[in-house]
């Protein structure tokens, strides 16, 4: 379904005899959000938009400026293929606006687009391809739990791997709504999964992620399961990541490929991963947002740890799959899924911008086993660490001008502080682990 305009909407939405419409958004957090309409009130929708309550979500405004309005990207229009029985229902992604007609600064769409432009302006454009984990677990009573719908592992298939249809529902939905899937499998732990989909440009892709996210939740629900992207449900086993395959383009051509340059990459990619690897520290309160997140980033679960780039090995922060021509690429490995995704392309593509406006190098590629390194090989070698907690991780956005400036004051200030709650929620809770370890003892 190709839509482009007001006239496409309205034509789709009478020839599906759509009866409702789901607005969307995104707050801070990475939360879907949504109003639904009757099809009567898309014309306003299309036109002046449609009146919210933005003091009511996450990050937004306070009680005395909250009313704000959604404007919907007509591209987005797509049909829902679920709970039709009481009248088709489609959605489309807004934009969020103020009163006076001025976009709001703090919607984390906006921000996208304003690095998006940046990249413009020095005559690039952003390609994502995001490879996202996740955990089907079982409900009890109708709660979720973290016992594993299946207790297959990598690439397995029936009958260890249980969720083989309902991960192939997933894809078909997707299909639906107009995802070009790549491939779909089992991870290593019980119960995860991984889909892939083609990459797109940044903006499209950060929409595909909150789509795929929705989707998977909603199939899983619908199999009597609970999908979580939560990064690390189970104790001493893998957690859930979402790896990020990066390119440039410029003039139609991948800005990353150079077959008379060293590994065959340009000056461009090799300042793009030294601008990610100065500024990452900062990016990691954006990529990996939660207390949780940082239970995933510890060594011997390959989850990337060391501050490091490489050529195919998987055990370096970044890496450059073996892919050349229109596929070369720079994978960033760190990020996961609870992450807000618009954010998250925003302050990577940030950092990368400023690598390649002040040539920044990267140092040399580690192709060693970095995991192997003892402390004193990796001082030796002056490979640093990711922040071991969200706490340092705000601590290092705090300090960062370049993200300061490509989130905005708005967004950079509720980012730190609803990462800084999170930490302090979590530090003067009396953990299961503390009871077990003291109580008895002390």
């Amino acid at each position: 379904m190709n839509i482009n305009t007001k006239e496409d909407v309205l034509k789709a939405i009478e020839a599906n005899n759509v009866k409702f419409i789901r607005l969307q958004f995104t707050d801070i957090q990475g939360v879907v959000k949504d109003v639904e309409i009757p099809v009567t009130q898309v014309e306003k929708a299309l036109g002046s938009g449609i009146s919210f309550d933005g003091s009511s979500i996450e990050g937004f405004v306070r009680i005395n400026e909250s009313d704000m309005v959604l404007k919907p990207d007509v591209s987005s229009f797509a049909i829902l293929p679920w709970d039709q029985a009481k009248g088709v229902v489609a959605r489309m992604i807004c934009d969020i606006y103020l009163p006076d007609g001025t976009p709001f600064k703090g919607d984390p769409r906006y921000v996208l687009q304003q690095v998006m432009k940046e990249a413009e302006e020095m005559g690039f454009s952003l390609n994502v391809g995001p490879e996202l984990e996740f955990f089907l677990f079982e409900k009890v009573d109708g709660k979720a739990t973290t016992i594993p719908h299946d207790f297959g592992r990598y690439f397995e298939f029936a009958p260890a791997d249980l969720a083989e249809d309902i991960r192939r529902d997933i894809v078909l939905t997707l299909m639906e709504l107009g995802f070009d899937i790549e491939a779909s499998h089992h991870e290593v732990a019980f119960g995860q999964h991984e889909i892939d989909f083609k990459y797109g440009d940044a903006l499209s892709t950060a929409d595909n992620v909150m789509t795929f996210k929705y989707v998977t939740r909603t199939i899983a629900k619908l199999n009597g399961l609970h999908a979580t992207f939560m990064p690390k449900p189970i104790f001493g086993e893998n957690g859930s990541g979402m790896h990020v395959n990066l390119s440039l383009s410029k003039n139609g051509e991948n800005a990353f490929y150079d077959p008379e340059g060293d590994m065959q990459i340009s000056d461009e990619a090799r300042y793009f991963i030294g601008g990610l690897l100065k500024h990452v520290k900062a990016i990691t309160a954006i990529s990996n947002p939660l207390v949780n997140s940082y239970k995933r980033l510890v060594p011997g679960y390959e989850a990337p740890v060391y501050i490091a780039w490489s050529g195919a090995n998987r055990s370096s922060l970044i890496r450059i799959p073996a892919a050349r021509g229109k596929g070369t690429r720079v994978e960033l490995r760190s990020p996961d899924p609870s992450c807000n995704p618009y954010l998250t392309f925003a302050a990577v593509l940030a950092a990368g911008l400023d690598g390649i406006r002040n040539k920044i190098d990267p140092g040399e590629s580690r192709e060693e086993n970095i995991f192997e390194l003892s402390d004193k090989g990796l001082q030796e070698l002056g490979i640093e660490t990711l922040p071991s907690t969200i706490k340092d991780a705000a601590n290092y956005l705090a300090e960062s001008d370049l993200l300061h400036e490509a989130l905005g004051e708005h967004v950079h200030e509720n980012v730190l502080r609803l990462a800084r709650a999170d930490w302090d929620a979590y530090r003067i809770q009396v953990h299961d682990w503390e009871i077990e370890r003291y109580l008895n003892t002390i």
